[in-house]
């Protein structure tokens, strides 16, 4: 399955607690799961942005169905498809 990443930030999110925020990730894990993707990590980050989840969905309707997911939970986030370098090394030798 190909591999997602979205960067996250909680921009327009009114967040009342962290233990709130905390608990989202496994209702996020569960309804990804109905949309055929699987959460693999997710990362609280210092930076620009917030959060970095990784994911794998069995195609691009999967991704969308995923990143649109994060959305409903009031989570912006910016989705990409990412490649394992060793994947990317052969990709490149191939050319």
């Amino acid at each position: 399955m190909p591999t997602y990443v979205s960067i996250v930030q909680l921009a327009g999110r009114d967040v009342q607690n962290m233990q709130e925020l905390a608990s989202i990730w496994g209702e996020i894990r569960t309804e990804f799961e109905e949309h055929d993707a699987e959460l693999h990590d997710s990362y609280a980050i210092l930076g620009e942005h917030d959060f970095l989840v990784i994911f794998e969905a069995p195609d691009h309707k999967g991704a969308f169905k995923a990143a649109l997911t994060l959305h409903r939970h009031g989570l912006d986030a910016q989705t990409m498809e990412i490649m394992d370098t060793d994947d990317f090394a052969s990709l490149v030798d191939e050319i």
